[in-house]
């Protein structure tokens, strides 16, 4: 075994309890609810603009909080963001059941999308901040690999318990598991460690408030922040749309859930070749075909009549979304400056959450002035334009040095 296999082995099992295990339990939770919770707001009558506007407000809540978050992590430090993210999200989803009012449903996603704002950039910062640019392709790729494990677990779990028993269960369900993965990390409570996350993160220094530090940072962190928004959009989009069709052919909740999961699997499967793609040759060698891709699944979903057809038009958006892995981090963690990360990675957080209120109003839109299928060609289309902005705007970030 090289040096260099030694040492990434080394820094993800480092990583493995204060960032995996709670990143796999969020996506595991979130995922149970990928089959149902689009079927559910419609089952309340709500059109599909209206349930589209309900799931937006998650992105609504995510972009509104970053830069906030972004100043308490600077105070609380990075284990007690994640913490308290983590219930917030949990606790927004134990309560989906509890009204049918789009008032309160709105409120609870907004909290999803502020828990899973603090969740993200407390664990990107981590990344960042503790592991090398030559790991940091494969750190952050492993991120996602695991999220896709959760999300390959959740549907077929959601699905069933729906069929089950009843909704409001499984939105109890998935907060359980949510919580549940924060529980290894905190029984081994390792705060003699160097590298642990109830270390806070090091107090500003007057030019690193978050203000002031942003100052000359702003344009350039808009000019990035449009490629990942549409990217963000599509990957939101596509989450929604596809359960619908499945479920406008007449498909049960573990049936809608095992199509999901389809997608999923090999999504799962292709996580590793995401990370080792940026390290060894650069991050467009891996964003680019991959999100290709998935345009093109998105536009064979926008044509198919059945079940087969909707499975193996996921199934090619999965493959997509596999290859991509991680890579929206990466790139992330690239552009922001050593002396105002926290800041500026919660600020380009907010600029691409702004994808998860397009992309579910994009698919609401579409479907009810003309059709799913629709929807999914207009996908499709916006990320084609993000594909072209990760190439033309922002470029290669791999070997950037930015003090």
């Amino acid at each position: 075994m090289s040096d260099q296999t030694a040492a990434l082995r080394a820094t993800l099992r480092r990583l493995a309890l204060p960032i995996y295990v709670p990143w796999f339990g969020v996506a595991f939770g979130t995922a149970m609810l990928l089959p149902i919770l689009p079927v559910y707001l419609t089952d309340l009558g709500l059109s599909f603009t209206s349930a589209t506007v309900v799931l937006a407000a998650t992105g609504v809540g995510a972009t509104a909080s970053g830069l906030p978050l972004g100043a308490a992590l600077s105070r609380v430090g990075e284990r007690a963001l994640l913490v308290a993210s983590i219930l917030l999200s949990a606790v927004s989803a134990a309560l989906l059941g509890a009204s049918g009012v789009i008032a309160v449903l709105v409120m609870l996603r907004l909290g999803t999308g502020v828990g899973s704002m603090g969740m993200r950039l407390a664990q990107q910062t981590h990344i960042a901040r503790t592991v090398d640019s030559s790991q940091r392709g494969r750190a952050m790729s492993l991120m996602g690999g695991t999220a896709r494990a959760g999300i390959f677990v959740g549907p077929f779990v959601g699905g069933a318990l729906t069929d089950l028993t009843s909704p409001e269960t499984t939105f109890v369900a998935a907060a359980t598991v949510m919580v549940a993965g924060l529980v290894p990390d905190l029984l081994v409570n390792r705060r003699a460690d160097e590298h642990a996350l109830d270390e806070p993160t090091p107090q500003p220094s007057g030019d690193d408030e978050p203000t002031p530090s942003m100052a000359g940072h702003w344009r350039r962190l808009v000019t990035i922040g449009i490629g990942p928004a549409l990217i963000t959009a599509v990957r939101s989009g596509r989450l929604i749309v596809i359960p619908l069709i499945a479920d406008d052919l007449g498909l049960s909740a573990t049936a809608v859930g095992a199509v999901v999961a389809i997608g999923t699997g090999a999504d799962l499967m292709l996580f590793p070749v995401a990370g080792w793609l940026m390290d060894r040759h650069g991050r467009l060698f891996a964003t680019v075909p991959a999100f290709t891709l998935m345009g093109i699944g998105l536009l064979l979903l926008g044509t198919v009549d059945s079940t087969i057809g909707v499975v193996i038009a996921g199934t090619v958006i999965g493959i997509g979304n596999g290859m991509s892995s991680g890579t929206m981090l990466t790139i992330g963690s690239d552009v922001a400056p050593a002396g105002v990360r926290a800041p500026f990675l919660a600020g380009l957080g907010s600029m691409q959450d702004l994808g998860r209120i397009i992309g579910p109003l994009i698919v609401g839109w579409f479907a009810d002035a003309a059709g799913l299928d629709a929807s999914a060609v207009a996908l499709a289309v916006a990320m084609f334009i993000g594909v072209a902005w990760l190439i033309l705007v922002i470029g290669e970030t791999r070997d950037l040095q930015l003090g």
